[in-house]
């Protein structure tokens, strides 16, 4: 009789609640949040290429505030140095029109920003191209969702890291898988993307990355930490994860976001 009791009493509490409630939540100190992911798109000389800084923010807050007036600069294994100049006053995009991609290159970030130092390197990965893309109208459980699926064929005998995003033109809605080649090594195989309200006309640019392993971690924490499909209002709440930056002056004070470099593969597909 508990039991049923207790099981009342949550039902009750999930569905019967209907006021907003804001929390009074705690405000800690601003962190400095690195978005440096710089691609190396097939067919380009790869120059151009962009790093954002921001600062987290209150929960509550609704803007993101940005990061300006920071030194950012970029340094490859051939002592090339690549500045990144902040464009426009208080954007905290910074931009650099001369880097030199070149595959398996190691390359090391640094950001000087309120007095601290912060580093990072990553190793420049290449990526084979997608092959071509199929479409599925009748996908999903319900059979009302449209699959897509971008093929590409995983080099053989080498330890293969993809990032694969995939872009609607018209909403600017993003998703992001990742994968790796533990199974299909020198197979031919897919990036998938489902989606229920998919009409035809619609454009979807799919971008492929390679990804070092370190990336592929990284990002797959944070991929499963924001799964929305759980629904579950006990779930225990994500932790922080850390990328690759590190505060070399205050460690404690330890940045947000990952330094990426990558090769990247662009098809582009309309919706039949």
């Amino acid at each position: 009789m508990k039991k049923i009791i207790y099981i009342l009493l949550i039902c009750f509490l999930c569905t019967s609640c209907e006021d907003v409630i804001n929390l009074d939540l705690e405000t800690a100190e601003p962190r400095l949040v690195i978005d440096a992911s710089l691609n190396w798109i097939k067919g380009t000389d790869g120059k151009t290429q962009f790093i954002r800084l921001s600062l987290t923010a209150p929960y509550y807050g609704n803007n993101i505030p940005p990061a300006s007036g920071a030194i950012v600069r970029v340094t490859d294994q051939n002592n090339n140095t690549f500045n990144f100049i902040e464009e426009g006053e208080n954007t905290g995009m910074y931009k650099n029109d001369t880097f030199i991609p070149v595959i398996n290159n190691i390359y090391s970030l640094t950001i000087i920003y309120n007095n601290e130092i912060y580093t990072a390197t990553e190793t420049l990965m290449p990526v084979v191209p997608i092959d071509f893309v199929e479409q599925k109208d009748n996908g999903g459980f319900s059979g009302d969702e449209t699959e897509i699926k971008a093929y590409y064929t995983d080099p053989a005998n080498i330890e293969n890291y993809y990032l694969f995003e995939f872009v609607i033109i018209n909403t600017n809605a993003l998703n992001l898988e990742v994968y790796d080649d533990e199974f299909t090594d020198g197979n031919q195989i897919f990036g998938f993307y489902s989606k229920d309200n998919l009409i035809a006309g619609d454009q979807l640019t799919i971008r492929n990355s390679g990804i070092s392993k370190r990336a592929f971690e990284y990002l797959n924490i944070l991929l499963q930490q924001n799964d929305n499909q759980s629904g579950d209002p006990f779930e225990i709440q994500p932790a922080t994860v850390r990328g690759n930056c590190i505060n070399q002056t205050n460690p404690s004070n330890y940045p947000l976001g990952y330094f990426r470099v990558s090769e990247t593969s662009i098809f582009s597909y309309t919706i039949e």
